[in-house]
Order: structure tokens, then C-alpha cells, then sequence
């Protein structure tokens, strides 16, 4: 029980993208604080539309937690109380920061993990036409890793026009749920001669049955498949690896328990994270610490971060900042 009553604050911007999507000029992220007199823990979160999020159902959501949290709710009782989904992140996390602050300690000594090392990120290459996406791609070319968004008309264009421009760098493909098993297989000689490495969610998420023993040469990655521990039966024999974002499966507190469960089932790890600030990816670090890929660039994308935000050395990121999250006092 905290020592004083908590008090749950949420706030939420837009934050200004660096170069717009579409008809998209920025990203609308929520923060959430809890505070009991002594200490404080923030946190934050993007709607997730693929799972039918608003801004306006992750605010509601959240303002209907605030007598709950006045009330005493803890991160273990948290996981029980919300559905999966990025209201319950930014919840979780901010019960993760408050809980270390209380204790003096650091998230990552909280969740016995230790000192944090820095992760290598993959740079995202978003979706568009194959010659914006090798001009893209060119403009970074001395990066190690990048992922290619796809979903349409094109793709394998995209991808060879990509690695025609970056010959020597590694690439992960996201379909994003857009092929059929017809195409995955037309698909897998050209992915293979582009030395793709990793394919993410090639079909949709419920029609998945296809990938069921399909020796596939290239490791597929269960996204949208793969939402929670609850999910890992369902995509056994399907995937070989699984992605991991907090806003998707509701928080630090899941995440690390479906990365150990997956792991001990033999999966390989890829922690990943859309468009937000520092705040948001901060966490996830701790996550990606014992991950194959990390995508986490999502603050390179907007056109400015917070203070104290990560710091990126190229493709490196570093620990963050205790001011920024994580840390005691």
C-alpha cells in the first residue's frame, strides 16, 4: 500500500512527426502519472487502431482507473483489472517507475536485470513507392539493420530496390498481415536472394493456419498473432520468433513474462515499438535486453523528443537518463 494516496494524472499531446504519413502530421500520445506525496512514476502510450484503440477509448479507460488507483491498485493487481492494450501500459509502467522510486532503486534492479546495456536498433524503412524507399534507405545507408514496411502492390520491387541501395546491410521485412500463403510462397525465392532475414506477419493475424509445419527458409515473426502468453499456444509450429510491444500486450509486466515463456518455448525475440518519444521506449529497452531485434527508432521519427530523452548513437541506443524513466528517487 502506498504510503499516501495515489493520484492518477493523465495528459495527452500530439507530437509532430518529422516527415508526415499520408495525410498524418503527428502521433497523439497519452502520459499517465501516478504520484502518493513522496514519490511519482510516469509513463506513456500510443493508441493501437489495429486493435480498435482511440485516443478517446485509452483516455476513457484511463479516467475510469483513477478510483482504482486511488484505492490502492498495485501492478499486480493492474494486470486482472485492464485488458491487454496501451492503456494498461502506460499504467503498468508508471507503476514500475513509482515502485523504484519507492525503493531507491532502478526498474531494471526492480525486475532483476541489472545494469542495461545498449540495444542496436533496426531503422524503418515506411511504406512507399520502391524508389522513395531505396532513396530513404541510401540516405542511411552506413545503418546495420533495417526493417522494410510493406503491405501492397509492389513489394518485392520495394524490397530489391531497398537492398539494390544498401547492398551490405541486413533487412527485416513487415507485411503487416497483407499477403496470402500464395504469395508468401511466390514471394520466398525473391526474399531469399534480397538475404532478408526475418519476415513479420506475413498473412492476416485469423488466417494464419496456413503457416501451421511450413518449413519456411526464412524465419516468420507472429505480431498481430501474437498478442499475450494466453496466444503462444495458438501460434505453436506457425512462427519461429515473436514480436514484443508493450503498447500491444499491456505493459513492461507482460512483456517480460512473454519473453520468458516464449523463450523457454524456443521462440526468438524481437522487441519492437511504433512512433513515440523516449518515454515510451524507454521500458522496452529492458525488454530488448535479452532480444535478437530490437526495432526502437520510433523517436528518431518525430520531429522533436523530450528532455532527457535516449540518445541515440546511430543505430545504438543508449540506457536512458533516470531522469527520463526508470530510475530511484
Amino acid at each position: 500500500m502506498a504510503p499516501h494516496p495515489q493520484r492518477l494524472t493523465v495528459t495527452h499531446r500530439a507530437w509532430p512527426l518529422k516527415t508526415p504519413r499520408g495525410v498524418e502530421t503527428a502521433v497523439p500520445i497519452v502520459v499517465v502519472e501516478i504520484a502518493d506525496g513522496d514519490s511519482r512514476g510516469r509513463a506513456e502510450c500510443v493508441p493501437m487502431r489495429r486493435f480498435g484503440e482511440s485516443i478517446e477509448s485509452v483516455l476513457a479507460a484511463l479516467d475510469a482507473m483513477k478510483g482504482a488507483v486511488s484505492a490502492g491498485l498495485a501492478r499486480d493487481t493492474l494486470q486482472k483489472a485492464m485488458p491487454p492494450g496501451a492503456a494498461r501500459n502506460a499504467l503498468d509502467c508508471a507503476f514500475w517507475a513509482i515502485e523504484a522510486n519507492r525503493s531507491y532503486v532502478t526498474v531494471a534492479e526492480l525486475a532483476g536485470l541489472g545494469a542495461i546495456k545498449p540495444v542496436e536498433t533496426a531503422f524503418t524503412l515506411a511504406f512507399d513507392t520502391p524508389d522513395a524507399m531505396a532513396e530513404q534507405a541510401a540516405a542511411h545507408r552506413t545503418r546495420p539493420l533495417f526493417k522494410l514496411e510493406l503491405g501492397g502492390e509492389g513489394d518485392m520491387e520495394r524490397v530489391r530496390a531497398v537492398r539494390q541501395a544498401v547492398p551490405a546491410a541486413r533487412l527485416i521485412v513487415d507485411a503487416n498481415e497483407s499477403w496470402n500463403e500464395r504469395q508468401l510462397g511466390e514471394y520466398m525465392p525473391m526474399l531469399l536472394d534480397a538475404r532478408v532475414e526475418l519476415i513479420e506477419q506475413p498473412l492476416p493475424a485469423g488466417a494464419d493456419d496456413a503457416l501451421a509445419g511450413m518449413a519456411s527458409p526464412i524465419p516468420l515473426c507472429a505480431d498481430e498473432s501474437c498478442r499475450t502468453v494466453a496466444d503462444l499456444d495458438r501460434i505453436s509450429g506457425k512462427y519461429a520468433a515473436i514480436a514484443i510491444k508493450l503498447d500491444k500486450v499491456g505493459g513492461l509486466t507482460e512483456a517480460l513474462a512473454l519473453a520468458a515463456e516464449a523463450k523457454r518455448r524456443g521462440l526468438r525475440i524481437m522487441v519492437a515499438g511504433g512512433i513515440g518519444t523516449s518515454l515510451g521506449v524507454a521500458p522496452a529497452l529492458l525488454v530488448a535486453q535479452g532480444a535478437e531485434i530490437a526495432d526502437l527508432d520510433g523517436p528518431l521519427r518525430l520531429a522533436s523528443d523530450r528532455a532527457a530523452g535516449l540518445r541515440y548513437d546511430g543505430s545504438t541506443i543508449h540506457p536512458a537518463d533516470p531522469k527520463l524513466w526508470g530510475g530511484p528517487g
